[in-house]
């Protein structure tokens, strides 16, 4: 009887699979793991940072809000020139990532909404190029947690290991060890995510928020002074597993949702 009903569940998928039958964030197989999808967009200046943040608001974020997703997007601190926009698109599943990018293509509302932003000349583009780092959520931090409203700064940190079984001890340690100490010390997590496509790959990227500089700097003291990391960083298993570390500190932007 067991065997039955489990195939035809296998049956029932299956036929959603075939049929291409609307799925909605109500109704897909629960996921324990969020899905992440992290761009940087490199803006060519004047007006651009303002089309896009038209495009995000009045076409992309109402379909997202079909399927449960949120975004989250950020300028830099430093405010380089040309701008970037950093952005974070927070996925209940990786089956609702593939489920958009269909309806990018064919949703009616979404494409009216979008029209003025694709038809934008050639000769005035808003973006350079983007980047896109598609990551798994890490087991110890599942879903993502929403920082205050008093956020006034978010890090992003990128971590590179010299290969796949350093990189995957290194997030051992984050969910075994590190993330409950983050959160004592004052380390507030948004996103830990490992990447699966992307640039600098073997590597994870994570994002904390502070209320300002000065907090930050005092919770990281607090972190490299306290016993429980001078004792789990003294570990062999966890030696040389991290290569390089990047750094970006970004404010958020007033449409982001995170």
């Amino acid at each position: 009887m067991q065997r039955r009903n489990f195939l035809r569940g296998t049956a029932a998928m299956a036929a959603v699979t075939v049929t291409g039958s609307s799925l909605t964030a109500n109704n897909l197989p629960a996921q324990d793991n969020e899905f992440y999808e992290f761009r940087v967009y490199q803006l060519t200046g004047g007006g651009a940072k303002s089309t896009l943040k038209s495009y995000f608001a009045e076409a992309l974020m109402p379909l997202f809000s079909k399927y449960g997703i949120k975004l989250g997007a950020f300028e830099e601190l430093d405010k380089e020139d040309p701008p970037k926009v950093y952005t974070l698109f927070v996925y209940p599943s990786a089956e609702v990532y593939f489920k958009l990018q269909k309806e990018l293509t064919s949703d009616k509302n979404y494409l009216a909404a979008a029209k003025s932003y694709f038809e934008l000349p050639m000769a005035k583009p808003v973006f350079e190029r983007y980047e896109t780092y598609l990551m798994e959520a890490f087991d110890g931090i599942p879903k993502l947690k929403f920082p205050e409203k008093n956020r006034g700064l978010l890090e992003l940190r990128t971590y590179e290991s010299y290969n796949e079984d350093a990189a995957r001890r290194k997030i051992a340690m984050f969910n075994d060890e590190e993330l409950p100490l983050f959160e004592k010390v004052g380390l507030h997590p948004v996103f830990f995510g490992k990447i699966l496509a992307g640039k600098l790959m073997p590597a994870l990227i994570y994002m904390l928020w502070f209320t300002d500089m000065e907090q930050r700097e005092a919770n990281w003291k607090k972190f490299g002074e306290s016993p429980e990391w001078k004792a789990m960083s003294g570990k062999a298993i966890y030696a040389d597993t991290v290569s390089k570390v990047r750094k970006k500190f970004l404010t958020p932007t007033d449409y982001s949702q995170i």
